[in-house]
């Protein structure tokens, strides 16, 4: 089910007046009914694979409760390895199969052997790849002994399949998450209220940014043989606020529907394109990933705590992993290979922790000096997402062979190129919002908060609402990371 779909206009309420006026009295109740909801929100998609959910949720439950009482250091890794090739082996097969044996095949033609291998028509689950790392999430964490294994097989199955942020995050911890489904929710009309107002923002995003750049990216990026340099970068930069429009679009839905419900998730971007250093973009794109690689694979391998070697092993490291996590193709590897690169001289020089703060905080402009660094992070980071974006390695080298080519000097042409123009200006606004706002959670939480005229706020509201109608793109496109 998607957020932007009538479906989910019609299920939210629905399951929040269930929630609020029919099972409140009951906690366990309560628990139960987002079971339900979420299982039925993601079968909405594909009800088949709701039996793996419901099989890794039951072996994590029972891993958990073994870990609790066994003291024997070998049983206890059996059982956390029990969970870790469980969980991995269902991503690995559905999502990495037929990846490896097509480059297993290629390999041995490479020395001149034909193997005949059949891939696999397999359909890739939505959203395995993040609830299998939250469930995992509560498997180390247990056996590491930083959290008591729950007792409540309702909670723990609410905490694996909470249907706000199931399919494309953000990445809970179960440290976090978890202990909210133990206590009774009260409601909370001013936490409800900002919920509706971060859920508005991210349909903008959504609707409005990423839908319309997307239209023009995939024009650009299918067709990028006939299009000169100038309109390549072009094509760079939509498919740049695309991936930012829907993703942290989506993450805005989940954390404001959360709230809903009486939830509170952790965020998971923080204006990313303002930063300016890659360090920084890091710490700001993504977040509950890059902290889940950081937490349970960076610090597990000696993090920089070693020498320059072990600085330089543990960052490829976790740049590459965090790459393929994102799918099954040689780009996205490069993609992450490439971020390591950008990432390794702040590390080797201890610069990678200098901008920690918000760029120009309490300020309406930047510094020279700090413009510069935003905008050259900005390019580093549109570079690297050609890679993303890109069918495979050769059609990435090819696109950038074009990019820096004498058509680079040429004005940018394609047939949609007067319509694209509005999406332009929209992104224009869209980024001055964001940068007014960059010292909330989200861009309008601040700039609603400074006008206390209830008029006023509803007339942003309302601005913004009539945006999303008027210039939104309806054709219920996917989310972008419902793919990983």
């Amino acid at each position: 089910m998607l957020f932007n779909s009538i479906d989910f206009a019609i299920f939210l309420p629905i399951v929040f007046i269930l929630y609020w006026f029919v099972t409140d009295k009951n906690l366990k109740l309560q628990n139960f009914l987002i079971v339900a909801a979420s299982y039925l929100f993601y079968g909405w998609w594909d009800w088949r694979f709701l039996s793996l959910i419901l099989f890794s949720t039951i072996v994590d439950y029972t891993v958990g409760r073994q870990l609790r009482n066994e003291e024997n250091q070998l049983k206890r890794k059996i059982l956390l390895w029990t969970s870790i090739l469980v969980n991995l082996g269902f991503l690995g097969f559905f999502k990495y199969y037929n990846f490896f044996l097509d480059n297993f095949v290629t390999a041995f033609a490479f020395f001149g052997q034909d193997i005949q291998a059949n891939s696999l028509n397999i359909i890739l689950p939505v959203g395995i790849s993040f609830y299998t790392f939250q469930t995992l999430s509560y498997t180390i964490d247990v056996y590491k002994r930083k959290l008591e294994p729950t007792k409540d097989f309702i909670a723990f199955s609410a905490f694996v399949s909470f249907f706000p942020q199931l399919v494309a995050g953000p990445i809970e911890r179960a440290t976090h998450l978890l202990p909210q489904f133990y206590t009774k929710r009260t409601f909370d009309y001013s936490k409800a209220v900002d919920g509706m107002r971060q859920i508005l923002w991210g349909l903008f995003k959504k609707i409005v940014i990423a839908d319309n750049c997307a239209e023009f990216a995939n024009q650009i990026f299918n067709n990028s043989a006939d299009m000169n340099g100038s309109t390549l970068v072009l094509g760079a930069l939509f498919f740049t606020f695309q991936i930012y429009g829907d993703f942290s679009g989506y993450s805005d839905i989940a954390i404001g529907t959360s709230r809903l419900f009486g939830f509170d998730l952790m965020r998971n971007f923080n204006f990313p394109y303002f930063s300016r250093d890659i360090a920084e973009f890091w710490r700001r794109w993504h977040i509950s990933l890059s902290t889940w690689f950081r937490d349970y694979l960076y610090i597990p391998l000696g993090g920089s705590r070693g020498g320059t070697w072990m600085k330089v092993r543990n960052t490829f490291a976790i740049f590459i992993v965090s790459g393929f996590w994102h799918g099954a193709n040689w780009t996205f590897i490069v993609w992450g290979a490439l971020n390591a690169i950008y990432f390794l001289p702040l590390l080797l020089t201890n610069n990678n922790r200098n901008n920690l703060e918000t760029v120009a905080q309490g300020k309406l402009l930047p510094s020279i000096k700090e413009l510069s660094f935003m905008i050259l992070t900005f390019g580093l980071t549109v570079f690297a997402w050609i890679f993303f974006r890109a069918e495979n390695i050769g059609h990435a080298f090819s696109y950038i062979s074009e990019i820096f080519s004498t058509s680079l000097f040429e004005l940018p042409n394609f047939s949609s190129m007067r319509r694209a123009l509005i999406t332009i200006s929209l992104t224009g606004i869209f980024l001055l919002i964001e940068w007014l706002g960059r010292e909330g959670e989200y861009a309008i939480e601040n700039i609603i908060t400074f006008f206390k005229n209830n008029i006023v706020r509803w007339g942003i509201y309302i601005i913004i609402g009539l945006s999303i109608f008027i210039f939104g793109n309806f054709n219920k496109t996917e989310f972008i990371y419902f793919a990983f």
